[in-house]
This record gives structure tokens, C-alpha cells and sequence, in this order.
């Protein structure tokens, strides 16, 4: 059974990376830093200097610059999928006979999803400028715990407005700031989170879909085989029952794109999944990514912030509060998907 546990390592890898990618993006810290700093003092010695500055400008040029690279791959591991899907799945299910209309749905879904990503990818998250600042700095009030009044940007020579933060990815203010998603290529701030919401559900329901139909054609295709009541001999020339092992092991060499189209699509799901709940949480008790690692004690990511010494640090994690912010759960959602406006009008 050597393809199993091949196969596990694989996922693991995958899930792993992703889970990495998801959990560090736009932080400047992070692990990727670190092991490529360890690895590049090992084999500095027997590195061309040439090849050492070409890796750090890759690094750097991924996870901490604005780039559109990921949105490509983004873009290249749908198309694989949903090629795969239609080239191999569709044909079955309706051999098998899926109903045309439960085989659209994942396309009605990507669609959906694809308008939410453009939105997500377009839409400005909140960037504070000089012709907005003087409303944007009356839509929160400050709270002198996470966020403290005249505590100004020297990137952007501006005042900060309570819920803001400076991101060094896109170099901007950003107002209701939350993370800054490589896969987007852009903040998620107050303008767009409602996009980056529906974006994810979308598409973990898109995700969702594929694995239960894939899934379907597979059990299908099992049970027309009789494989459940098949035998085999094994290495030491006995008789065996077949077995869950024996029916993946048949899978996996009969179907393997479409079995690892599945494998992907499902961790896909459940990646998406948590992440999708986690921010639906936060939506629901009005507070951001952002507030939320900083009220759990780490280092306050102010990000060329300029402010006093002990500012630099947020407060003791302190869970018996809710969100200063939170109005009750209608209103707190009402404000993810109307975002709050300036009272004044500036020309």
C-alpha cells in the first residue's frame, strides 16, 4: 500500500502549505521567513551569490509586495478542477443519471463566486487618504485600548482613524482593517469584507458540490464493479476479503486524476470551511482578524506607526469583554454589508 501513504504525505503537504499561505499572508514574520533564513545559512557556503538574491526577491516579491501571482494560480487551480469536473465526472453522473440540473450547480456557483472575487479584488477596502480622513475619523470612536486618538502614520502623514492599520503590503491605511489576502492581492477592510464573505461561502459550497457529486460517481462506480464482494490473493498467496483499502487502492489506479481532484477539492472544503466560520464569528461579534490577535495579548501591529512606548503592546488578553464595537448580532452584520459612511460630505 505504498501509493497510501504517498498519497497522505501529499495531502499533508498540501494542507499544510495552504494552511501556512491562509494563516501568514501579508504578515512579515512568518514562517516561510524563518526556514528560508535557516536554509540559506546552510548552504550559503556552496550558494552563488547571484542565486541567494534571486531566492530573497522571490520571497519577498510573493509575500511582501503586491503581486497578482497568486490570484493566477487562484485562477489555474479552479480551471484545473473544474476541467477535470467536466471532462471525467459530468459524463458519469449523467451515465449514471444526475439530473443536468444538479451538474449546473457548480457552475452557477463558480459564477457567483467569480463576480465576489472580481468584487473582492477590486473593490478599494477603505484606504484613508487626505480628501477622506476628516470622515473617516468620525465613522469609530476610539476605544484606548486597541486604538488611541492622535496616533498618526509617518508612512502616510496621516492621523489614524480608530480601526485602521497600516499594511505594508499594499503601503496604505486601511479603515476597519482585517488582513491582507495574497489571494485577492488586496486588503480586507471595511468597503470589501462583505465581498470577501460571500466569496468564501460561494465557494465552499462550490467546493462542496464537486465533492459530493465526484463522491457519488465514485461509490456508484464501486458498486457496479462488485468490488465490495470481490476477493484477491495476497502476497503470501491467501485468500482476502476486499477491503476499504483494497476498494481506494482500485480507485486511485482506475481514477487517479479524479480521485485526487477529490482529495484536493475536499480539503479545499474544510480549509475553507473553518476560515469561513471563523470570520463569520467575527462578523457577528463586530471585530476584525486584525483586533482579534491583538486582544489575545500579541504584539499590537501598528506598522510604522508613530505612538507612545506604551502603546506598543495591547492590553492582557482579556476574554470576559465583547467587541467594544459590537452593537448586538443584526446590527453588527447590517454593518459587514452596509458599511458605516462618514456624517459630513468633503469635496
Amino acid at each position: 500500500m505504498d501509493f497510501l501513504t504517498l498519497f497522505a504525505i501529499y495531502v499533508a503537504v498540501v494542507l499544510a502549505c495552504m494552511v501556512l499561505i491562509y494563516k501568514y499572508s501579508g504578515q512579515q514574520q512568518t514562517p516561510f521567513n524563518t526556514l528560508f533564513n535557516c536554509l540559506l545559512k546552510v548552504f550559503a557556503p556552496f550558494t552563488p551569490k547571484w542565486l541567494q538574491r534571486f531566492l530573497q526577491w522571490v520571497l519577498h516579491r510573493l509575500f511582501h509586495q503586491r503581486s497578482n501571482i497568486f490570484v493566477y494560480l487562484h485562477i489555474l487551480l479552479e480551471i484545473a478542477v473544474c476541467a477535470e469536473f467536466t471532462y471525467e465526472v459530468f459524463g458519469f453522473c449523467r451515465e449514471m443519471g444526475t439530473t443536468v440540473t444538479s451538474l449546473s450547480v457548480p457552475y452557477i456557483l463558480l459564477a457567483i463566486k467569480t463576480l465576489f472575487f472580481y468584487l473582492c479584488i477590486k473593490r478599494d477596502p477603505g484606504t484613508v487618504t487626505k480628501k477622506k480622513i476628516a470622515g473617516q475619523l468620525q465613522i469609530y470612536p476610539y476605544d484606548n485600548r486597541l486604538f488611541h486618538p492622535e496616533v498618526s502614520c509617518p508612512t502616510c502623514q496621516l492621523i489614524k482613524p480608530a480601526r485602521s492599520k497600516h499594511c505594508r503590503v499594499c503601503n496604505r491605511c486601511v479603515l476597519r482593517f482585517d488582513h491582507h489576502c495574497i489571494w485577492m492581492n488586496n486588503c480586507i477592510g471595511a468597503q470589501n469584507t462583505r465581498y470577501f464573505l460571500l466569496y468564501l461561502f460561494t465557494m465552499c459550497a462550490m467546493a462542496g458540490d464537486i465533492a459530493l457529486l465526484t463522491g457519488d460517481m465514485l461509490l456508484h462506480a464501486v458498486l457496479q464493479s462488485g468490488l465490495l464482494r470481490a476477493s484477491y490473493i495476497d502476497e503470501y498467496g491467501q485468500q482476502q476479503q476486499a477491503g476499504p483499502l483494497f476498494v481506494v487502492q482500485h480507485l486511485f489506479l482506475t481514477f487517479p486524476r479524479i480521485v485526487f481532484m477529490l482529495g484536493f477539492v475536499v480539503f479545499v472544503f474544510f480549509l475553507l470551511a473553518g476560515y469561513a466560520l471563523f470570520h463569520s464569528y467575527l462578523a457577528l461579534i463586530n471585530m476584525t482578524s486584525n483586533e482579534w490577535y491583538k486582544v489575545r495579548g500579541h504584539v499590537c501591529q501598528h506598522c510604522h506607526t508613530t505612538a507612545p512606548a506604551n502603546h506598543l503592546y495591547s492590553p492582557a488578553p482579556d476574554h470576559s469583554k465583547r467587541s467594544h464595537y459590537s452593537r448586538g448580532l443584526l446590527r453588527n452584520l447590517g454593518e459587514i454589508f452596509f458599511p458605516p459612511q462618514s456624517k459630513k460630505k468633503h469635496n
